[in-house]
């Protein structure tokens, strides 16, 4: 399976490599092609336009920041449905909005090609580890042919129905992954206060019922206080917005995804924006210095 793979971040240069080791000839673009190097030297491919990774493939995957950069990516005047002879199976596995997933699938099947949303959660671990979660949307077909590039890059993959679907199930593990930050945050500051050692305290809670991703890949982080990204609070930032935008539009009030987004907002404007999320931390610990 030849594959045009867009994007080479954080998450994404991870994921080409496994699809390369996997056996599957690589066509890479990316913003800054020094990041592409090591998969280059690795026997990958270099595409000057999102339309060249695309062109003659049999898929085109995309892992990028923004929905205005998948929309670009895509549906731009050099992005991949512009190709002569286009992939025809399209996945964007960037976290974008359910309606822009819709966009793309219909713009893709006036062309022959069908289109797959199929974000992850897992972290730079999960990349490096090719153990993430893929939440798939679009037509049972072509999920069917692109599952190679998913168990290429993930543990459990599941189908939640039509274009659109994979990203609102997305939107369900940002909800939950903001409330867990929260919790971990709180938790560890009154650990600290009370005097506690909080390692010792993470090996008491880690595998009990306070269990969760947070507490055993990013607390450890904070207690070590590392907050460089495996994912980014600008990224984040820009999830729970869409999160806000689906919530609103259903008609729901969600309490802890408006604290969530405040927070998380105000780290942004600190410049924390490039810090990984468990920098929540840091804006936690300012509003109960003394």
């Amino acid at each position: 399976m030849r594959v045009g793979w867009i994007g080479t971040g954080v998450m994404g240069a991870s994921m080409a490599q496994h699809v390369l080791k996997a056996g599957m000839p690589l066509r890479i673009h990316t913003r800054s092609r020094a990041k592409a190097e090591s998969l280059l030297e690795q026997g990958a491919d270099w595409a000057e336009t999102p339309a060249e990774a695309a062109e003659g493939q049999d898929a085109v995957v995309s892992i990028v920041s923004m929905p205005e950069d998948v929309q670009a990516v895509h549906l731009g005047p050099e992005g991949t449905l512009s190709a002569a002879h286009p992939a025809p199976i399209l996945i964007d596995m960037t976290t974008s909005n359910p309606s822009l997933a819709v966009s793309i699938h219909e713009a893709a099947g006036k062309l022959g090609v069908r289109a797959i949303d199929a974000p992850v959660s897992g972290g730079d671990v999960g990349a490096r580890e090719a153990r993430l979660s893929v939440m798939v949307g679009g037509e049972a077909e072509a999920v069917k042919e692109a599952m190679p590039i998913f168990h290429a890059v993930g543990k459990t993959i599941v189908h939640h129905g039509p274009a659109g679907s994979g990203q609102h199930a997305k939107v369900v593990n940002q909800l939950l992954v903001a409330s867990s930050m929260i919790g971990a945050c709180e938790a560890l500051l009154y650990a600290h206060r009370a005097g506690l050692d909080p390692e010792r305290v993470l090996e008491s809670v880690s595998s009990g019922a306070a269990g969760s991703w947070t507490i055993s890949n990013l607390a450890p982080r904070m207690v070590r206080r590392d907050f460089e990204p495996g994912f980014f609070v600008d990224h984040f930032v820009k999830d729970l917005g869409i999160a806000m935008e689906e919530s609103q539009r259903m008609g729901l009030s969600l309490p802890g995804l408006k604290l969530a987004q405040r927070l998380y907002l105000g780290l942004q404007q600190s410049g924390r924006g490039g810090k990984g999320t468990q920098a929540l931390l840091l804006a936690l610990e300012e509003l109960n210095a003394s």
